[in-house]
């Protein structure tokens, strides 16, 4: 009954947890669907443009807001351990790498923008909505990073509802700049789907501020005093930190970036193609937000445990996540298989791409299958700070296997466009494989005791 009663705890923590992050991914993703879906109802075009668009800007927003992930483990580690004290001065050095690493996204967007653009078999129309979406939201890079930082710090506590309502906050802004901008009302030019840029550009901006507010003013988060004095930069906590969000940030850049080279690798079929694949991809990504956010609350719960030194209690969380993932998987898959054309109806009211959205969804079923085992072991590794294999992993399985794959049988057999979605299965199914096996290598050097998570 005691062990039943310890179970039960648990899964109470883990969903205590895991919601408002859920909460917080959706609405971070109904951002970008609020682009998809205002952007489609403007014309083919537009949508299209945003989707190339996204499809160079989601690889470099999540691929390098993921080396700042590596403040999560960091910190739930050092509180698991019983070393607050170290905290302020960590997240302090995290915020300056923020900038340094928006710095350089800057300088290099302001010198490969145009070449990528021009050297992509584009019409023109779609070239200039991509350029001037891009454009826009590069002004908010950097608040965007400063903000995953202070997120990273206030989650890491176990907070993550106060999160869950900053990011709550971002919906109506985004959602209203869009309106106004894309379809110009108030007085304003109507700038289509360049104008979701601008939109998501203010809205980085005014989540960042409200999130300092918070770190600053309010407790326990204010208790930390991360804002009272002024540190110089240390290159030793910047190694540290670098140690750990490299690996993570390239883990994620090449599983978001292999959807956006397909989705580039798109564009040398018609704008129709490039829509109806855009739409479905975002609605495959809307049903990643549930294993990405037991993801997450994985990284907490686990790095917490294994900082403390119960390394059984990590383990248990670990296998809670993967089967709780698992389970939403397949009731997901059911509703998408029943609901499908109603889903594709969503992103367009044009025939041909409506009819193409669905067969994509179809496939879009099988890959979210494999995301809901991948994702939560993602999360677990980080959280024993194990973090380079799932780097490799994610290069062999995504860019080894799934691309190449798919590129094959796109260009060289009748499958087409379809070739590519059969490509991501194939890689996103041997991820999940290689990721499976790593996290029960971990847990059993963990009960053995030859890994000093905890340091």
């Amino acid at each position: 009954m005691k062990s039943t009663d310890k179970l039960s705890q648990k899964i109470k923590q883990l969903f205590v947890i895991l919601l408002p992050i859920l909460v917080t991914q959706l609405a971070m993703f109904a951002m970008n669907f609020f682009d998809t879906f205002m952007s489609g109802h403007v014309s083919a075009k537009d949508l299209a443009g945003v989707a190339i668009g996204t499809s160079i800007w989601i690889p470099i927003q999540t691929g390098l807001s993921g080396i700042l992930f590596s403040v999560t483990p960091m910190v739930a580690q050092l509180v698991g351990a019983g070393r607050k004290e170290e905290i302020p001065f960590k997240v302090v050095q995290a915020l300056y790498l923020a900038v340094a690493v928006s710095a350089a996204v800057l300088l290099a967007g302001a010198f490969a923008l145009n070449p990528i653009l021009e050297n992509m078999n584009l019409e023109e129309p779609v070239r200039r909505i991509a350029r001037l979406f891009l454009i826009s939201i590069a002004f908010g890079i950097l608040p965007l990073f400063l903000y995953t930082v202070l997120r990273c710090f206030i989650d890491a506590l176990g907070h993550t509802k106060v999160t869950m309502f900053i990011t709550l906050l971002s919906l109506p802004v985004n959602g209203g700049l869009n309106y106004v901008l894309i379809y110009g009302k108030m007085g304003l030019p109507a700038l289509g789907g360049a104008g979701t840029g601008v939109a998501s550009a203010i809205t980085y901006w005014v989540i960042f501020l409200v999130a300092l507010a918070v770190a600053a003013r309010m407790q326990p988060f204010a208790a930390f005093g991360i804002f009272r004095k002024l540190y110089r930069v240390s290159v030793s906590v910047w190694k540290e930190l670098l140690k750990m969000g490299v690996p993570i940030g390239f883990a994620i850049l090449f599983e978001t970036s292999i959807f956006a080279a397909v989705t580039l690798l798109m564009s040398n079929f018609n704008t129709v193609t490039i829509a109806a694949h855009q739409a479905a991809i975002n609605f495959a990504s809307f049903l990643y937000m549930i294993p990405l956010s037991i993801s997450l609350s994985l990284t907490i719960l686990v790095g917490f445990e294994a900082g403390a030194g119960r390394y059984k209690d990590a383990r248990q969380y670990g296998y809670l996540g993967i089967g709780l993932a698992v389970g939403m998987s397949l009731l997901c898959a059911f509703v998408l298989w029943l609901f499908n054309e109603q889903v594709a109806g969503i992103y367009t009211r044009e025939p041909d791409v409506l009819a193409l959205t669905q067969h994509f969804l179809i496939y879009a079923i099988f890959f979210q299958l494999s995301d809901a085992i991948a994702a939560p072991i993602q999360g677990a590794l980080r959280g024993y700070k194990d973090v380079n294999v799932t780097f490799i992993v994610a290069l062999v399985s995504y860019w080894v296997v799934g691309l190449p794959v798919g590129y094959g049988l796109a260009n060289y057999t009748d499958l087409g466009a379809y070739g590519y979605w059969i490509g991501l299965i194939s890689g996103l199914a041997l991820g999940a494989f290689g990721l499976f096996a790593r996290l029960a290598s971990v847990q059993r050097k963990a009960r053995l005791g030859l890994a000093a998570f905890a340091k």
